[in-house]
């Protein structure tokens, strides 16, 4: 079990093989971790349940390039709505 608080802000998030993709911005709720702004300034979500470890850096089970393509840009719980049809 991955201990959350040993997330802090400013920790460089890696991939399963070993490059960095995302630096943590805080942890949001109990399970997930909030990503500082890319460069296009969006916020990713990721869920806590991808971290394997946590040492001076975040390691998650996957890939970089599949991790981007499956964080979220909405925190949990918040859905984006779509205007209703006229």
């Amino acid at each position: 079990m991955i201990e959350a608080q040993k997330i802090k802000s400013h920790m460089p998030v890696v991939c399963s093989n070993d490059g960095q993709f995302a630096v943590v911005d805080h942890m949001e709720g109990a399970s997930t971790i909030k990503l500082a702004k890319d460069k296009n300034g969006q916020h990713h979500y990721i869920p806590l349940a991808w971290v394997t470890r946590v040492d001076d850096k975040v390691h998650v089970d996957r890939p970089g390039k599949q991790a981007m393509q499956d964080w979220s840009t909405t925190p949990p719980g918040e859905e984006v709505t779509q205007p209703a049809a006229k």
